[in-house]
């Protein structure tokens, strides 16, 4: 009888497509972070790398050294197209680094690993970790980990202590979206929050409410979501419920943006001829709907691949005089897209 020899040999690319329930080429496409695979295959991959130990051979000459240099990348994201993008972001960087990522996958929308499953991450040797949001602001996670005395990085994250945190300006960012929906015409706005854990959508929350107090005779709404697309379409609901409804409506991420549009084409309303919906992130699923989504676009791969490069700088020792707390804020824009107009 036949043997499988998986654990004798390793797990190859072929046992990653099978596991993941795409081609081999797939694969191929997400370990080089090339373009042509979408948010939730890429996740898919990923994952499945992850699960079975695989090696991309891209950094194998780097891993059979007795120094490799080993980083814990832990996340927990309701949206497939910011992990993705995410992922990309530190793969890209640590393979012109030769360094090995472990994955560490929490709970479901977004809440952290158990405690087990972070010290089995510990014990695998990583040297640094990297927190993707919301788990950088996670007192669970930073206890165990700051315990362990490993250095960190916190993707969208503000002034975690101990920590490199690699963020944009969201207030900023909320407040130039807000602004131009203002100068627009739109008077009656509605505004989703996203996940109440992070201090990113309170800054979000607090760059529009900045935009509105400097215009005269704007309502506002507002609906409490925690940046999946199932909590964008309870918020829209309430949202276009509402009386007066906005004519406007800004959602602190796209998964969110495009459950606005999805409840506008529901109940008929032409998108943005009666309903202008704007997003943040600028990930895949802004321009995979109809209209596409007018976003803040957030380097998410620029700010995950910067976070790993000064995590390795820090454990390599070229930056020694860290402070206990270092912000690196990367440029925003926002993209104009068919989904806003005037009133």
């Amino acid at each position: 009888m036949a043997r499988s020899t998986e654990g004798a040999r390793g797990p190859t690319i072929v046992d990653v497509a099978a596991a993941a329930g795409v081609s081999p080429m797939t694969v191929s496409r997400v370990i080089n972070a090339r373009p042509g695979v979408g948010p939730d295959t890429r996740l898919a991959v990923t994952e499945a790398i992850q699960r079975l130990g695989y090696t991309p051979n891209v950094a194998a000459r780097s891993l059979v050294t007795s120094a490799e240099l080993r980083i814990g990348v832990i996340y927990s994201n309701p949206s497939a197209a910011f992990m993705s993008e995410f992922l990309t972001g530190v793969y890209e960087e640590a393979s012109t680094r030769g360094a090995r990522l472990i994955l560490l996958k929490g709970g479901e929308g977004g809440r952290p690993p158990q405690d087990a499953e972070l010290k089995n991450l510990i014990a695998a040797g990583v040297r640094g970790v990297i927190l993707a949001p919301p788990l950088g602001e996670s007192p669970t996670v930073l206890q165990v980990l700051r315990k362990a005395r490993l250095p960190l990085a916190a993707v969208g994250a503000y002034s975690v202590a101990g920590a490199i945190c690699v963020r944009i300006d969201d207030r900023r960012a909320a407040y130039e979206m807000t602004r131009d929906l203002i100068a627009e015409g739109h008077r009656r706005l509605g505004f989703i929050v996203g996940n109440p854990d992070q201090a990113a959508s309170a800054e979000r929350l607090a760059g529009f409410y900045a935009a509105v107090r400097e215009a005269d005779d704007v309502q506002t709404v507002i609906a409490q979501g925690d940046f999946s697309f199932t909590s964008g379409l309870a918020a829209a609901e309430l949202l276009l419920d509402s009386l007066p409804a906005p004519t406007a409506i800004f959602a602190s991420n796209d998964d969110m943006a495009a459950a606005v549009v999805s409840v506008a084409h529901r109940r008929h309303l032409d998108v943005p001829g009666e309903l202008t919906v704007a997003g943040f992130d600028d990930t895949a699923a802004a321009v995979t709907l109809w209209p596409p989504l007018t976003t803040v676009r957030q380097p998410v791969r620029k700010l995950a691949a910067e976070a790993l490069g000064l995590l390795a700088a820090q454990i390599s020792g070229a930056e020694a005089h860290l402070n206990d707390h270092r912000d690196r804020v990367l440029d925003h824009q926002v993209v104009r897209r068919l989904s806003t107009s005037p009133p």
